[in-house]
């Protein structure tokens, strides 16, 4: 079974290559990554943080009614981003104990192919269009600590080794310490 990268392990920061559609084994690799997700609390997990550096993200940003509808996204690319960057906190599974301000537009539009190689678009605001554009980072081989104003950057390091420290787990945003 798969298991979370942390942070700073190098493949994190690795551009991943392009899926080849007729990759059969990434349907298993999606429905793997998918319970991977859901078993962290994420909303939103990327093949490089399960230590596969291919162009291939799982997120589910509408998990209140407890349905698990996970949309899988082959080779996905930011078309559009909109609106005045807003600086929210973020966490990630890869990075665990800690939440960063990051800022970035609240509007993002994304094209993508499933997994039957049929191309699509998704756009969101709020937590799917933060969601999106976090999980296409990590594809570029960027975290939230390559995202995050200098400053803020210092913070999260340093509270990311406290928070190692204290034993984080991946799915939480904060530790006790």
């Amino acid at each position: 079974m798969l298991s979370i990268v942390q942070s700073p392990d190098p493949l994190l920061n690795t551009v991943c290559e392009p899926c080849d559609f007729n990759d059969k084994s990434l349907k298993r690799l999606a429905k793997q990554m998918a319970h991977v997700m859901y078993k962290n609390a994420g909303c939103g997990l990327a093949a490089p943080q399960v230590g596969v550096l291919k162009r291939l993200v799982v997120i589910d940003c509408d998990q209140e009614d407890g349905v698990r509808e996970p949309i899988v996204m082959l080779n996905p690319v930011i078309v559009a981003r909109e609106g005045e960057p807003v600086a929210e906190e973020e966490g990630c599974l890869s990075i665990p104990g800690i939440s960063v301000p990051i800022a970035r537009p609240p509007f993002a539009r994304c094209r993508y192919y499933d997994l039957d190689g049929q191309l699509w678009e998704i756009e969101g605001d709020g937590l799917l269009g933060r969601c999106l554009q976090h999980e296409t980072d990590h594809l570029d081989g960027v975290t939230m600590f390559e995202r995050a104003e200098p400053m803020a950057r210092l913070k999260a390091l340093e509270d990311y080794e406290r928070a190692l420290a204290a034993g984080a787990r991946p799915g939480e945003t904060s530790v006790e310490a």
